[in-house]
C-alpha cells in the first residue's frame, strides 16, 4: 500500500508498550503533526490510524462510510466462525438495525432510573470503603475500583451475589485478550468466555419472562417500541455488552483517575479544597485517561481523510486516547486540569455508538471520588501499578496503596 511512511516506522500495537506505560501519547503526538492518517502494520494487514480530533469525529458520525458491523468495533482480526459469535453485539450493529435495537435497551437506562440508583451506589461504595479503611493498605483495584461498578451492574441486571466473580472473570478474559495472565493467549478462550457468558445471560431472560422481578432484566425483557420485544438472542448480546462495558470501563477509570489524582498533587490539593471542582475533575479524568483506546471501523467506499485515499474494504483504527490529547482542540492537552472546561472530550465515543451506560459510569465515579477523597484524603502508591497488556483497553490491573487507617 502506497503511503507516507515515518523512520523509524510507529508501531501503535505494540502490547508491551502499553502495558508498560500505557498509551503512546509521544507517538500519538508526533503523528498528529506529522502523519494524521497514519497506515499501520498489524497482524494479517494493517489499519488506517486516525489521531486527529476531528477525523474520529467525522467517521463516528459517518456510518454509511464507516460500518461496525462489517468486521465489528473490536479491533481485532477475527475469523468468520469468531465474528459469528460476537456480530450480534449492539456494538457491531449500524444503523438503522443499531437505532431501533438502542431504542428498546435504552428503556432500562433512563434519567428517572439513573437518578433513583444513586443512594444503593453510595451504600454500595461505603460498604467497600468500610471493608479497606481499617487496613491502612489494600490493592486499589482489587479492593476498591473493581467492585462498585461490578457491584452495580450485577445488581442492576439481577445477577445473583453468589455469580458476581464468575461475570468478572468472563469480562476479563473477554476484554484482555492479549493479556496472557487472564488465560486468553488464545482465541479459544475469549470465545469459550463469550459463549458462556451468553449462555448465562439467556437462561436469565428465560426466566425473567416467567418470573419477572425488580430489575433490568426484567425492564428490557417486557419493553416494547412500536410493538417490537428484544428476542432473547438480542437481549443476551446485549447483556454481554452491557456486563463487559459497565464493568470493565469504569473500573479502569476510576484506577486511571485516582493514579492521576496522586501523580498531580497539586491538582488533587485544589480538589480537595474545592469539592465543587469535583465534576469537571471527572470529566478531565474521563479525557485523560481514556478507558477505551481504540475502535475500528470497516470503510464500505472509497474515501479522503487528511488527505489519505482509503479503499472500501479498509480498516479504520479510530484512536480516542490521541482524539482526546489533540492540540487544535484542548489547550495544553498534556497537561491534567482538573477545572478544565470546555472539556469536549471523546471518552464515550460520539454519534450513533455514544455510550449508553454514560450516565451510570459519570454517577458512579462521582460517588466514588466523593467517598475517596473523604474517608481516605491521604491515600499514596505503595508501590508500581501494573498495566494491562491491551492496545484496546487502557487498563490498571494492579495498583498497590496505602492510607492511615480509619474505623469503619
Amino acid at each position: 500500500m502506497a503511503t507516507p511512511s515515518l523512520r523509524p516506522p510507529i508501531d501503535l500495537f505494540d502490547q508491551n508498550g502499553y502495558a508498560s506505560v500505557g498509551p503512546p501519547h509521544a507517538d500519538f503526538a508526533q503523528l498528529r503533526r506529522e502523519c494524521p492518517v497514519y497506515w499501520s502494520a498489524f497482524e494479517h494487514g494493517g489499519y488506517w490510524a486516525l489521531l486527529r480530533y476531528k477525523d474520529v469525529f467525522a467517521a463516528s458520525l459517518d456510518h454509511k462510510t464507516f460500518s461496525t458491523a462489517e468486521r465489528g468495533a473490536i479491533l481485532k482480526r477475527y475469523d468468520p466462525e469468531e465474528y459469528q459469535i460476537t456480530k450480534s453485539l449492539l456494538i457491531n450493529h449500524d444503523p438503522p438495525d443499531h437505532t431501533k435495537h438502542r431504542r428498546l435497551v435504552s428503556l432500562g437506562f433512563s434519567g428517572k432510573i439513573i437518578r433513583n440508583l444513586e443512594h444503593h451506589v453510595r451504600e454500595i461504595t461505603t460498604d467497600i470503603l468500610d471493608q479497606v479503611a481499617p487496613l491502612g493498605a489494600c490493592d486499589f483495584v482489587q479492593k476498591i475500583s473493581c467492585e462498585l461498578p461490578l457491584q452495580v451492574i450485577v445488581e442492576l441486571v439481577g445477577v445473583p451475589a453468589a455469580d458476581r466473580h464468575r461475570v468478572l472473570d468472563w469480562t476479563n478474559i473477554m476484554i484482555a485478550f492479549d493479556d496472557p495472565e487472564y488465560g486468553a493467549a488464545s482465541p479459544e478462550a475469549g470465545q469459550m468466555a463469550a459463549a458462556e457468558l451468553f449462555m448465562y445471560a439467556n437462561a436469565l431472560a428465560e426466566e425473567r419472562e416467567k418470573n419477572p422481578k425488580d430489575d433490568l432484566v426484567s425492564v428490557l425483557m417486557h419493553a416494547e417500541v412500536d410493538g417490537e420485544r428484544l428476542t432473547r438472542a438480542a437481549f443476551s448480546a446485549f447483556f454481554m455488552l452491557l456486563l463487559v462495558a459497565g464493568n470493565e470501563t469504569t473500573r479502569n477509570l476510576i484506577s486511571g483517575g485516582m493514579l492521576a489524582l496522586i501523580e498531580h498533587p497539586a491538582e488533587r490539593a485544589r480538589l480537595m479544597a474545592d469539592r465543587a471542582l469535583l465534576p469537571t475533575a471527572i470529566e478531565e479524568m474521563l479525557r485523560w485517561v481514556s478507558p477505551v483506546n481504540v475502535f475500528q471501523r470497516t470503510a464500505l467506499r472509497d474515501t479522503e481523510i487528511g488527505g489519505q485515499h482509503i479503499r472500501a474494504g479498509d480498516m479504520v483504527a479510530l484512536f480516542y486516547a490521541s482524539a482526546n490529547r489533540d492540540e487544535e482542540i484542548f489547550e495544553e492537552p498534556n497537561r491534567f486540569d482538573i477545572a478544565r472546561t470546555p472539556n469536549d472530550h471523546l471518552a464515550f465515543g460520539i454519534g450513533p455508538h455514544y455510550c449508553l451506560g454514560a450516565n451510570l459510569a459519570r454517577l458512579e465515579i462521582r460517588v466514588m471520588f466523593e467517598e475517596l477523597l473523604r474517608r481516605l484524603p491521604d491515600i499514596e502508591l505503595a508501590g508500581e501499578p501494573e498495566r494491562l497488556r491491551s492496545y484496546f483497553i487502557n487498563g490498571i490491573k494492579r495498583m498497590p496503596v496505602r492510607f492511615t487507617p480509619r474505623p469503619a
